[in-house]
């Protein structure tokens, strides 16, 4: 029968302390559990492999057997000493139960000959270890205007509707959990957690800076010259801005507190800033060219 070197089904080496190995058992178990890899037989014998190392190397007194003996352990006295008992307990018609994961079949025949067969599958209670669900991912697309406020939303997710709350505020790229609404947990195990990344499309005139906006106000020629107002178009309704006389293309505005929601921090608010661009008007008539040739000539 082949040596099955137990370290290296775990990716460890023989220096691995106790915490390590239960915990490369535990990601390793996971990843190719049967009710999570169903139909593929490969993930299936890696499982049993996997399943067998941490039945040995978790066991002090079973891996200094295997350390001592290694592929040499057909020779030593005490893998006939195990061989014996496993032959007396488990073929001689004892009442004892095997514990194991699905029976002397799920075991190597190297394992049964060096240890005796007594595996107690997931762990030594006779029961099954119970791994937490998969965590899940999803992207949800959404417009700028759509977050400026909290709502909700129902999701599909496995053929399973879920009722979800979006904060305002939320940024592009930004990811929030979901406790509790991944993969369900594997033998009564906790579920996963599902993560959410939000991607924020632009169809708004504004542009956003984390929790600022900013936006180009066009002001026709004659109010930048002598003044007066502008109705600005926020993302919460409109506001007037008094337009001094004078003034230039290119100058900037700001309204304190009309910007962006500030994630999961109510009533407050980012800034929202504003550029006059002037506008000059074409398609002058001739009494309006004479009157610009009037105003040139007064320099």
């Amino acid at each position: 029968m082949d040596y099955i070197d137990y370290y290296k089904i775990l990716g460890l080496d023989k220096s691995a302390s106790e915490a390590e190995i239960k915990k490369a058992y535990r990601k390793l178990a996971r990843k190719y559990h049967p009710d999570l890899n169903q139909n593929d037989a490969s993930a299936k014998k890696k499982f049993q492999q996997i399943n067998e190392a941490n039945e040995v190397l978790s066991d002090s007194e079973k891996r200094k057997k295997f350390d001592k003996y290694g592929k040499d352990w057909q020779h030593g006295a005490e893998q006939e000493k195990a061989h014996e008992q496993y032959r007396q307990n488990y073929r001689g018609g004892s009442s004892q139960q095997h514990t194991g994961f699905g029976g002397n079949d799920d075991f190597s025949d190297f394992f049964e000959s060096m240890f005796g067969g007594q595996s107690s599958g997931f762990n030594r209670q006779g029961g099954q270890s119970r791994f937490r669900g998969q965590d899940l991912k999803a992207n949800l697309e959404l417009d700028l205007k759509d977050v400026y406020e909290s709502h909700q939303q129902t999701l599909t997710l496995n053929d399973k509707k879920l009722r979800l709350t979006i904060p305002a505020g939320v940024d592009n790229g930004q990811t929030i959990k979901i406790s509790g609404h991944g993969g369900a947990g594997i033998n009564g195990g906790p579920n996963g957690d599902l993560y959410i990344t939000f991607y924020i499309n632009n169809s708004t005139d504004f542009e956003r800076d984390g929790n600022n906006l900013s936006k180009t106000q066009e002001v026709d020629l004659y109010t930048a010259v002598l003044g007066g107002e502008v109705t600005i178009e926020t993302f919460n309704g409109k506001v007037k801005l008094k337009v001094p006389a004078g003034t230039q293309n290119g100058t900037k505005v700001k309204l304190k507190g009309k910007g962006f929601p500030v994630y999961k921090q109510a009533n407050r608010y980012g800034d929202l800033f504003i550029t006059y661009q002037i506008k000059i008007p074409k398609n002058l008539s001739e009494k309006e060219k004479e009157l610009f040739k009037e105003l040139a000539n007064l320099k």
